[in-house]
C-alpha cells in the first residue's frame, strides 16, 4: 500500500486515464473492535463499484473486465492489519493503487476520467510529513515520518552501508576512539554521498528533514553537509541501527514541539487577519474565496468535516450524508484548492478556532 505523496505523484494520479477510472473510498480503523467490520465494508464498497461498471453503458465489455480484474488485484494488496484511518484504491485499464490514509474519508465510489485525489492531498497535509536520516559510520538509514510515527523508507538509495572492504568497525571499537572514524577520508566520501542522495530525493519530495547522529557525525555533516547542513540536527547516534520506535522516541519532542510552535504562530496570523479584514470563517465563507484563488493561510481543526448542498445559489448549506447532491468531503476539496492556488494549509487541535467554526483562512486581498 502507498503512503508517501509526492509532487510528481500527484501530477501522475491526476493526469486523464481512459474512461473509466475508478476511485473507491472507505473508512478503517486502526484498532479493535471498530476494524472487525473493515474487511466486509470494503468488500462491499468494491462490490458497488463492481455493479456501477457492469450498469454504465459507456463502459466496454473489455474494459469492464479490465478495470474488476484491477480491482480484485487492489484488493488483494490491502493489509487491514496495518490499517490506518482511510483506504483508497484506484483502478483504470491496465492499473491500479492502494493508498492508506492518516485521515478519515467518506464511503464512496466514483467513475470518472481522472482519480479523485482531493483526500489523498488533505491527508498529506494533516500528516505534515517529513524526512528523518540517522546517520553512522557505517551505515545511513531513511525514515519516512508523519503523524506520531516513523517508517523505515526505501527511497533514495537509501539505506546507503559502508563497502566493508574500507572499514572494520570492530577494530574502531578495539582501539576504544570510535570519533576517529569520522576523521578518515573514506567516512568523509561516505557521509557526502548520504548527504548528495538526501539532496537529490528532496528535488522530488520535498519536507522538512531531521538528522540524527553522534556530535562527531553531525559536525562532518555541517562541514561537508549541503542540505543536512541546513537540516535540524538531533545528537543521538545508534539510530542509523536503530528501530521506528526508537527514532520517535528521539525525535518526536522536537516535532511537537514545533507544532506547537506552529498552533501559535497560525492563532496570531488569523488573529491579525480579524484585524485587517483579510479574515475569512466557516465553510462556505473560506469556500468560495478558495475557489477565487484568495486564501493565503487555511487552518483546518484536525477532525472538522462537514456535509453540504448548494442551496441554489452560490451558497453552501448543511446536508445530510448520502442526501442527493451532497458533497461528502467539501473540507477535502477546499484543502486541495488552496494547496493547488500556494496557500499555505494548517490543520490544527480541535477547539483552536473558536468562533471561526471549524476553518478559517487569511485572505490574500
Amino acid at each position: 500500500m502507498e503512503h508517501a505523496l509526492s509532487p510528481a505523484t500527484l501530477t501522475e494520479l491526476r493526469r486523464p486515464r481512459p474512461y473509466p477510472a475508478v476511485s473507491v473510498l472507505t473508512p478503517t480503523h486502526r484498532r479493535e473492535p471498530e476494524n472487525a467490520q473493515d474487511l466486509v465494508r470494503l468488500r462491499n464498497v468494491l462490490a458497488e463499484a463492481k455493479k456501477q461498471l457492469d450498469h454504465d453503458p459507456a463502459v466496454t465489455r473489455e474494459r469492464r473486465n479490465d478495470v474488476v480484474e484491477q480491482l480484485d488485484r487492489a484488493l488483494a494488496e490491502v493489509d487491514l492489519t496495518h490499517a490506518e484511518d482511510g483506504l483508497v484504491i484506484f483502478a483504470a485499464p491496465g492499473e491500479h493503487q492502494v493508498w492508506s490514509l492518516a485521515r478519515p474519508v467518506p464511503e464512496r465510489v466514483v467513475l470518472a476520467d481522472t482519480f479523485l485525489t482531493r483526500n489523498l492531498v488533505a491527508a498529506q497535509a494533516a500528516e505534515r510529513p517529513f524526512w528523518a536520516l540517522s546517520v553512522s559510520s557505517d551505515r545511513v538509514a531513511l525514515w519516512n515520518g508523519g503523524g506520531d510515527r516513523v517508517v523505515p523508507a526505501r527511497a533514495g538509495g537509501f539505506p546507503l552501508t559502508r563497502d566493508r572492504d574500507n572499514f572494520d568497525a570492530e577494530r574502531q571499537q578495539r582501539i576504544g576512539d570510535m570519533p576517529s572514524a569520522f576523521r578518515d577520508e573514506d567516512t568523509r566520501h561516505f557521509l557526502r554521498d548520504a548527504d548528495t542522495a538526501m539532496s537529490r530525493l528532496l528535488r522530488t519530495h520535498p519536507r522538512p528533514l531531521y538528522v540524527t547522529g553522534e556530535t562527531a557525525a553531525l559536525s562532518l555533516l555541517d562541514e561537508i553537509g549541503t542540505v543536512t547542513k541546513d537540516a535540524t540536527h538531533i545528537a543521538h547516534g545508534g539510530l542509523a541501527h536503530g528501530t521506528p520506535d526508537a527514532v520517535w522516541q528521539a525525535i518526536g519532542p522536537m516535532i511537537e514541539a514545533e507544532n506547537r510552535r506552529n498552533v501559535d504562530t497560525v492563532a496570531r496570523r488569523l488573529e491579525s487577519a480579524r484585524g485587517s479584514k483579510s479574515f475569512a470563517a466557516g465553510v462556505d465563507e473560506v469556500r468560495q474565496n478558495a475557489e477565487q484563488g484568495r486564501v493565503q493561510l487555511l487552518a483546518v481543526e484536525e477532525n472538522y468535516r462537514a456535509t453540504v448542498r448548494a442551496d441554489g445559489g452560490v451558497h453552501l448549506v448543511p446536508a445530510e450524508s448520502g442526501e442527493l447532491d451532497a458533497r461528502e468531503d467539501i473540507v477535502d476539496e477546499i484543502v486541495e484548492r488552496c494547496l493547488d492556488t500556494g496557500a499555505e494549509v494548517r490543520f490544527v487541535p480541535d477547539g483552536t478556532l473558536g468562533d471561526a467554526r471549524g476553518i478559517a483562512g487569511v485572505l490574500r486581498y
